[in-house]
Parts: structure tokens; C-alpha cells; sequence
């Protein structure tokens, strides 16, 4: 039922663990067929009767994703109307993750950086390789942090921390990640296996509909929170994109320079 999926790898273990692979490396950086595949498959898994519990991880070992493509919004400068769609399918896969029935288990095999990370922090477990950096750096191009960073960071850790990452764009190494309980652990990778399929066979031996329901219960204040503030949270982040600013971070980073802000 996921044959539309050629930027996602969709695999299936036994006792019901489906396994969501964003197949791009080395960074599995999101384009616009990886972005909407996603979201159609965290729709459609909930009518999956095969599936118990879902793994979402990156291929390779660099990166679980490094969020957007530099070069997309490159091209995305002087198309406004096509920026706007973009910011909308966004709120349409946070609706997708918060609606989600069942458990979903983030392996991060590498590091996670803006959309990727919060793919991360909205999935209901998270388990990285220690050497995993996690970050939201949409202030670093010209973003506002309005792909649900916003929402989810301080509900994790606290408003003063998570301001403090999310205005700067600072990254967190995973071990420190996990001791602030923004994921729930940081391992080797011998043991991220181990770990993150471990957690997913244990929830698929479990009371799937007290699982399912439980988890359903935990996210709705989020889903509260999500509805109240993402319509906002879109317009905030579709007009830094028209920014002076957000043409400069693109550029610099395509011409390799340090980029010079004006504040507009």
C-alpha cells in the first residue's frame, strides 16, 4: 500500500514493525517527493492493519536528515507562490505526525538539523547515535522557526533553554540532548539497533489498543497547542522567507561566505 514511496524506503519486519527509511544520502535532505511521500505514508499506516509500531530512520550514517535543501530554496527565491505551498505541506505532514495512531520510534542514525530534527522531537520516542548533533537552525537562514520547532522544543525542555537554541540555532550533541530530555537516549551505534528496535518489539508485544490509545491521549494538548498556533507559525515563517535576509543566508551559503544580515 506504499508503492508510491521512491524517496522513502518502506520495509516491513516481522511481529508488525514497519520501518520508514528517508533514502537520500549522505544528508537525506528533504525535497519536495520525500516530504510528501512521508506524509502519505504516516496517513496511510493508520489504516495499515499490518502495522503495530513505526521505526523512522536515515540512510546511511551521516545524517538522519539534514532538513531543507539549500538549493531548493535557491531556486524557491523568486517564487513566492511555490514558498507559501511549501510552508503549507509542512503544516499538513505536523498534522499527519500529531494524528498519528500509533507508536512512532525515531532511530537517529546521524545528525538531525531543522525539519529533521523536528520530525525527531515530534515522534513519540527518539534513540540516537552519540555522536548525533541535533538542531533547528532556521534563524541561520532566514527562517523563522515555523515548522513546529517553536511548538515542540519548549514543551520539551523548557521555554528559557529552548529560546536560547532556537533564536541562536545552536546545535545539541545527542548525550547532552538526552541528559535535558529532548530525546529519551544516546548510545553507541553498535547499540542504537538494539535500543531502538528493542523499545519497538517490546511495544508490538504489547496491548496495542491501550498503547495506541495512550499515546493518543498524551498528544492531545499538543494537538491543542498545534492548532492554535500553526496557522500563525506558517505566516511567520512565509514572511522571513520574503526577507532580505533569507537571500542573503541562501546565497552565502551557495557562494561559500559567511553571510552579512541587515535585518531586513
Amino acid at each position: 500500500m506504499y508503492e508510491y514511496c521512491k524517496n522513502v524506503k518502506v520495509e516491513r519486519r516481522g511481529n508488525g514493525i514497519l520501518v520508514l527509511t528517508l533514502d537520500s544520502p549522505p544528508t537525506n535532505a528533504f525535497s519536495d517527493p520525500m516530504h510528501d511521500e512521508l506524509r502519505h505514508a504516516l496517513e496511510d499506516v493508520n489504516y495499515d492493519r499490518e502495522t503495530k509500531v513505526i521505526v523512522l530512520t536515515g540512510a546511511g550514517e551521516k545524517a538522519f536528515s539534514a532538513g531543507g535543501d539549500i538549493q531548493h530554496m535557491r531556486e524557491l527565491l523568486d517564487q513566492p507562490r511555490q514558498t507559501v505551498e511549501g510552508f503549507v505541506e509542512a503544516r499538513r505532514l505536523l498534522n499527519a505526525l500529531l494524528r498519528l495512531e500509533k507508536p512512532l520510534i525515531t532511530r537517529l542514525n546521524g545528525h538531525a538539523i531543522g525539519l529533521g530534527a523536528t520530525l525527531a522531537l515530534f515522534s513519540d520516542l527518539c534513540y540516537a547515535v552519540e555522536t548525533a548533533r541535533i538542531a533547528d537552525p532556521h534563524v541561520a537562514v532566514g527562517y523563522a522557526a515555523g515548522d513546529g520547532g517553536a511548538l515542540i522544543w519548549p514543551q520539551l525542555i523548557g521555554y528559557m533553554r529552548a529560546r536560547e537554541y532556537l533564536l541562536t540555532g545552536d546545535p545539541i550533541l545527542a548525550k547532552d540532548a538526552a541528559a535535558m530530555g529532548l530525546i529519551n537516549k544516546a548510545v553507541p551505534m553498535a547499540e542504537l539497533d538494539t535500543v531502538a528496535f528493542g523499545m519497538a518489539e517490546r511495544l508490538a508485544n504489547g496491548a496495542t489498543i491501550a498503547i495506541n490509545m495512550t499515546k493518543q491521549a498524551i498528544n492531545l494538548p499538543l494537538r491543542r497547542h498545534f492548532e492554535g498556533m500553526i496557522d500563525a507559525s506558517v505566516f511567520f515563517e512565509a514572511i522571513s522567507a520574503m526577507s532580505d535576509d533569507h537571500r542573503e543566508a541562501v546565497m552565502a551559503f551557495v557562494e561559500k561566505r559567511p553571510p552579512q544580515f541587515t535585518g531586513n
